[in-house]
């Protein structure tokens, strides 16, 4: 049977009451309860479903790493870049 930190082990005739009183407070409800109840679950597959998809994605994908940037060039070696001739009387 089942075990429960705070009430040990439920036999047969404790489900048996459980359910009975299931029965009473939920009355004509049940049905609509338990579709209530079906369709949280396979909400909550779904949205597990999707966690998991994201991370076996997240994971199988190649780490990027950040595209290197150029090493900034000094003010002089800018402007030797822009106009590699000389003037003509220096």
């Amino acid at each position: 049977m089942q075990s429960l930190a705070l009430f040990g082990t439920l036999g047969t005739p404790e489900l048996i009451v459980l359910a009975l009183l299931g029965l009473l407070i939920f009355g004509k409800r049940l049905p609509e309860v338990g579709r209530g109840l079906g369709k949280s679950i396979v909400e909550f597959r779904k949205g597990i479903k999707g966690v998991e998809d994201e991370v076996d994605a997240q994971s199988r994908a190649p780490a990027r790493l950040p595209d290197p940037q150029p090493a900034p060039q000094p003010p002089v070696a800018q402007a030797v870049a822009q106009n590699p001739h000389p003037p003509a009387g220096a």
